[in-house]
């Protein structure tokens, strides 16, 4: 069987851990990783054996792709998504689809038009704990499901170290992508409504202009309730990069995930302790493991045997307007109609 030959657009930690995946992968060639800082695509590119590019367009033009993983910060997702589509190629985007509605709508429609498929990685859906309690919740045992709580908030770490961008960004685009996504499959419903407040002082404290939290009521069109908190200003000592709760009540039972305090691993040094990765993006016998590669070899199984993406473009376009109402709630101090 023919090999789905993979580019990469973006040399970050995260298009790092694609190329992994695409090494390791029985059905994928990785071919080509572009950046426009063209020393971390060369650093990237070597380490895997393959050629690299300052420009995804000299790629699109040289290499001959099957697809292209944009593994690029989220406000840059327009072009190259629409470049690669008006090339022929199969997307798979990290999260969200993009960050204004203009964006989204270019990127749909160059989708359509070119008869390319698509799926963006929102992962959470292949997370263990969700996966098993989504489940429970499909079967019915639990009624249905009536009001929920998610709670997906990140330390200091990661906009004012990880992340050289997060001034261009937002939490909401960065985890609330996630937590959006995920209420939205266990309802099975789309969001109506939203009202959200936002706080703003810690981050720009410390030299990155941009909302330290946002708190926000959902509201589904089949009569369901979610609070949803988002924030990034979680203090670094937290034994995770994430701190997470979920709880989902139904008409006959409910769920509780604890995903911020697991005790399952926990590491001590003279320096302190922490608690290893063990369901993300971690390695067992230099095999990549966890659900945030499960999600990238989903979609490499999808193209190979043309069975449906587990999220579906409309999945990733209608979580990109719901966040967008939210901020415009923040904005205005008013519950804001998600408009699709």
């Amino acid at each position: 069987m023919a090999k789905i030959r993979m580019g990469i657009v973006g040399a970050g930690i995260w298009g790092e851990t694609h190329a992994f995946l695409y090494e390791e992968h029985p059905h994928a060639e990785l071919v080509a990783i572009s950046d426009i800082n063209f020393s971390k695509a060369s650093d990237l590119a070597a380490k895997f054996g393959v050629n690299a590019y300052a420009d995804h367009r000299e790629m699109l033009k040289k290499e001959q792709l099957d697809a292209v993983a944009v593994v690029t910060p989220d406000f840059a997702h327009g072009d190259i998504a629409v470049d690669c589509a008006n090339a022929g190629k199969h997307l798979l985007l990290e999260k969200p689809l993009a960050t204004t509605r203009e964006d989204v709508d270019r990127i749909v429609e160059a989708v359509q038009k070119n008869n390319v498929r698509i799926m963006v990685d929102l992962h959470n859906r292949w997370n263990p704990p969700f996966a098993v309690a989504k489940a429970s919740v499909d079967s019915g045992e639990l009624g249905e499901p009536y009001t929920a709580y998610m709670r997906h908030n990140d330390i200091k770490w990661v906009p004012l170290e990880m992340l050289s961008w997060a001034d261009k960004s937002s939490i909401l685009w960065f985890l609330g992508s996630h937590s959006t996504d995920t209420l939205r499959w266990f309802f099975g419903s789309e969001v109506e409504r939203v009202y959200s407040v936002s706080r703003k002082g810690v981050l720009t404290s410390l030299g990155v202009d941009t909302d330290d939290c946002y708190h926000t009521i959902l509201e589904f069109k089949n009569g369901g309730i979610a609070t949803m908190e988002n924030s990034w200003i979680t203090p670094n000592g937290n034994p995770h990069v994430n701190d997470m709760k979920f709880n989902i009540t139904c008409t006959k039972g409910m769920i509780n995930l604890d995903l911020s305090n697991s005790q399952l691993i926990e590491r001590f040094t003279e320096e302190g302790n922490d608690r290893p990765d063990v369901l993300i993006s971690h390695f067992i016998h230099g095999k990549p493991k966890g659900f945030a590669y499960e999600s990238i070899r989903h979609f490499v199984d999808c193209l190979v045997d043309g069975s449906e993406f587990l999220v579906s473009l409309e999945d990733a376009a209608n979580t990109c307007c719901v966040i967008l109402a939210i901020m415009e709630s923040a904005r205005t101090g008013k519950p804001v109609t998600v408009k699709y």
